[in-house]
C-alpha cells in the first residue's frame, strides 16, 4: 500500500542517495522534487573516498564517475608568494581503497537521476511538488504537497524525509524558532573555464590567505588532442561585515568585473589567475552561509538529510560527501530497526551531534585554517613553511580534520560495510 513508502521531499543529491539506497533494501518511495525540470546546474564539487566507497556499493562505478569528472591526485595549499604551505595525495594515492572525484556538481546530479529513474522507474521522481509542511499520524505521516498549478494535494506515508536544501520547508517546521541563516562575511565567486590542468594534472589548490583565496581545480579529463580540461574556480574574499545574507538571492550570475579587481595582479609563472577568471562563460557569486546546528534532526516520523539537516561552509568538501553517507546511514538505521520512527531516532543519534560539530569546525576555515596559522605567525611571507609550522604539525592538524569528517584513512579502509551486499528490509515487503 501506498502509505508503506517513504517519501522524500527533495531531489537533490542527498534525496537521489536516498532513493537508490531505499531501492536496494527494498524499500518503496517517491521523490518529490519542487522544481519543474531537473538541469545540469552548479560548478564543481569534491566526492570524498568515504562517499565513493558508498556510491559503488549502490552500483556506481568508475565509469559512470568518470562521465562527471576525474579523480583527485593531490590536495595543495599555496601561500601568496606562490611556496607550497601544505600538500598531500588525494584518494588512491593517499592509501585509500577509493579515490576521491573532483566532478561536476549538476553532470554528476543528472547521473544519479537517470540512475533512480532507471531502476525504480520514471514515476519515482515527480516534478513540481513542493513540500510545504507535514503533520504526524499514528502510524506513519501526511505529507502536504503543493504542485506547479498552485493546487495542494496530502501525501501518506510511513516515513518522510527533508532533503529539500538550505531553505528546507520541513526543517522549518521541525524549528520554528530556528536561526536565519548564517553569513560570516566571505562572499565566493565561482565558474569553470578551459583551461590545461596543473601539477599532477588533477590537484586541488587552494592559493592565498584564508580571507583572501583562489580554489582551482579540473572537474573534467583533459581533451587527448589540446590538452584542456573544465577548471573549477572560486575566487573569495572575506569582508568584516558578518551576520545574515541581506542581497537578494544567491548564486546568481554576476559579471566578472564585479570582483576581478580582487585578484588583478595574482598572476605566477605558473598560473594567471584573473585569465583563467576570464576564461568562464558565467561567473556566479554567493555568500558562504550556513545554518546554527539544531539539536535533533528527527520529529517522530520525520528526519532531515543533507542541506535540510547540516548545511555547512564548503570549505572542507565534504557537504555533498555527507549527504549520501546520511543516505546510506539512514538506509542502514531501516535495515536494524524497519521503517519506523525508531530507524530515524538511531539514525538522528548517530550522526547529528558529530556532523554538528563539524558545521562549527567548518566555519573556522576547515583544512584552510593551516592559512590561518601561517597568517597569524608571519603574516603570510616565509622562505621555508618548516620555519614557520613544522611538517608534523602540519600533517597532525589535516589528521584532526579528515578524523572529524570521517575519512581518516585507516579507519576508513578498515570499516566494514555501512549496508551488506543483499541486505533486504523484510517490513517493506509486508
Amino acid at each position: 500500500m501506498d502509505e508503506a513508502k517513504v517519501l522524500i521531499a527533495g531531489g537533490g543529491i542527498g534525496g537521489l542517495a536516498l532513493a537508490l539506497t531505499l531501492n536496494e533494501i527494498g524499500v518503496p518511495c517517491t521523490v518529490l522534487e519542487s522544481v519543474n525540470e531537473l538541469k545540469p546546474l552548479g560548478v564543481g564539487i569534491n566526492i570524498q573516498p568515504n562517499a565513493v566507497r558508498e556510491l559503488q556499493d549502490m552500483g556506481i562505478g568508475a565509469q559512470d564517475l568518470d562521465r562527471t569528472g576525474l579523480p583527485a591526485r593531490e590536495w595543495a595549499l599555496v601561500g601568496l608568494n606562490g611556496k607550497d604551505i601544505y600538500s598531500e595525495p588525494r584518494g588512491l594515492l593517499a592509501g585509500y581503497n577509493w579515490p576521491q572525484y573532483a566532478v561536476h556538481r549538476g553532470r554528476f546530479h543528472l547521473m544519479l537521476l537517470e540512475k533512480v529513474r532507471q531502476r525504480l522507474g520514471e514515476g519515482a521522481v515527480r516534478t513540481g511538488c513542493r513540500v510545504r509542511g507535514y503533520e504526524n499520524t499514528a502510524d506513519g505521516v501526511i505529507a502536504e504537497v503543493v504542485h506547479a498549478d498552485g493546487s495542494t494535494t496530502r501525501e501518506a506515508g510511513r516515513l518522510l524525509i527533508g532533503a529539500d536544501g538550505l531553505h528546507s520547508a520541513v526543517r522549518a517546521q521541525m524549528h520554528p524558532t530556528q536561526p536565519p541563516i548564517h553569513w560570516g562575511g566571505a562572499v565566493m565567486w565561482r565558474g569553470t573555464s578551459r583551461g590545461k590542468p596543473i601539477r599532477t594534472g588533477s590537484s586541488f589548490i587552494g592559493l592565498g590567505t584564508h580571507r583572501h583565496r583562489v580554489v582551482i581545480y579540473p572537474i573534467s579529463h583533459p581533451d587527448p588532442q589540446t590538452g584542456e580540461a573544465d577548471i573549477n574556480w572560486i575566487a573569495e574574499v572575506t569582508f568584516d561585515e558578518p551576520g545574515a545574507w541581506k542581497e537578494a538571492g544567491w548564486f546568481k550570475p554576476v559579471p566578472i568585473t564585479d570582483f576581478i579587481h580582487h585578484f588583478e595582479d595574482w598572476k605566477w609563472d605558473w598560473l594567471d589567475v584573473p585569465s583563467l577568471i576570464r576564461g568562464t562563460e558565467t561567473a556566479f557569486v554567493n555568500p558562504m552561509i550556513d545554518r546554527d546546528p539544531v539539536p535533533t534532526w528527527v520529529d517522530g516520523n520525520v528526519a532531515l538529510m543533507g542541506d535540510a539537516a547540516h548545511a555547512m561552509y564548503p570549505t572542507g568538501s565534504n557537504g555533498a560527501s555527507q549527504a549520501i553517507i546520511d543516505a546510506r546511514m539512514l538506509g542502514a538505521a531501516m535495515l536494524e530497526h524497519g521503517v519506523t520512527a525508531g530507524a530515524l531516532k538511531h539514525y538522528d543519534d548517530l550522526l547529528c551531534g558529530p556532523v554538528s560539530q563539524l558545521i562549527l569546525r567548518n566555519r573556522g576555515a576547515g583544512p584552510f585554517g593551516l592559512l590561518n596559522m601561517v597568517d597569524e605567525r608571519c603574516g603570510g611571507h616565509f622562505e621555508s613553511i618548516d620555519d614557520v609550522i613544522p611538517a608534523d604539525e602540519r600533517a597532525q592538524f589535516m589528521a584532526g580534520y579528515k578524523a572529524a569528517a570521517g575519512f581518516a584513512v585507516e579507519k576508513l579502509n578498515s570499516a566494514p560495510a555501512t549496508i551488506a551486499p543483499g541486505s533486504r528490509v523484510l517490513e517493506a515487503a509486508e
